[in-house]
């Protein structure tokens, strides 16, 4: 049994890997979302939570802490002013990790750590331009493919519905999973915070409205279709395969580089 593994030693001295983490957090506290490798960055927002939660404590004892921890004295004032504003209601969780794919040259897996709620937040932009998708995707699908009907009102409508955690009848242009997400993300900011998600959404709706109506107008007849001309030359290179020839997933039937198709399928002839 291992005992004293309190947390990730990152293949360095002890000095080195405590300096690299105060660099770190710092940078987080100064820019509001870094990149790093993955194992780095659940190490700092590990420290990270308890310098935010020094700055919410604003006394004495907690500013000469995190003095003695952030390496640029400049952005304590920072600290210990807006970020302890913008958390004061939060009980906890005041950062974020987002993977980033592998990191080209040694394949170490990348990650984005920031900041919940700042200016740059990214699960707010993917959660408001999944608003805007799901609203153009409905009255795509309910109307005769105009959406000129849909206003800010409409959007800013269906936000607070999401935001006060009602039930689909009552939000019925928001997907489930689309909801659910906008509500944690809303739960602890302001009307302001519900103003920028409205605002955000009807800007990812309207911005390049022609090229979504076309996309998601025709993306159901597009993979309908694929799956009809795949299908069917499938079963017409199936009838070359001689019997008692097994096909494995993943082989490539008979005939030319150009109309081989793949097999989804494991299929096995009768044999004599």
């Amino acid at each position: 049994m291992k005992h004293g593994v309190a947390f990730r030693k990152l293949s360095k001295k002890t000095s080195h890997r405590i300096l690299m983490l105060r660099n770190l957090v710092t940078s987080l506290i100064e820019h509001e979302q870094i990149k790093t490798t993955l194992p780095k960055a659940r190490e700092a927002a590990r420290l990270a939570e308890k310098i935010i939660t020094l700055g919410k404590n604003n006394d004495e004892t907690s500013y000469r802490r995190a003095m003695g921890f952030i390496l640029k004295p400049e952005i304590l004032p920072k600290l210990f002013t807006s970020l302890r504003e913008r958390y004061l209601g939060r009980p906890g969780g005041y950062t974020r990790i987002h993977k980033f794919g592998n990191r080209q040259g040694d394949n170490a897996p990348q990650a984005i750590l920031e900041l919940v709620d700042n200016p740059r937040d990214l699960r707010l932009e993917m959660t408001a331009k999944a608003v805007g998708w799901d609203i153009l995707a409905k009255k795509l699908r309910n109307g005769n493919g105009e959406v000129n009907s849909v206003n800010i009102e409409e959007i800013a409508k269906a936000v607070h519905s999401a935001s006060e955690n009602q039930n689909e009848i009552s939000r019925p242009l928001l997907r489930d999973l689309t909801a659910r997400n906008l509500s944690k993300i809303l739960k602890f900011r302001d009307e302001k915070g519900i103003q920028e998600v409205t605002e955000k959404a009807s800007r990812h709706m309207h911005e390049p409205l022609i090229v979504k109506q076309a996309r998601l107008l025709a993306q159901p007849e597009a993979y309908g279709g694929l799956r009809h001309t795949e299908s069917v030359e499938i079963e017409e290179k199936m009838k070359t395969v001689p019997k008692g020839y097994i096909v494995h997933a993943g082989q490539k039937l008979t005939g030319s580089p150009g109309e081989a198709k793949t097999v989804k399928l494991i299929i096995l002839g009768k044999t004599d």
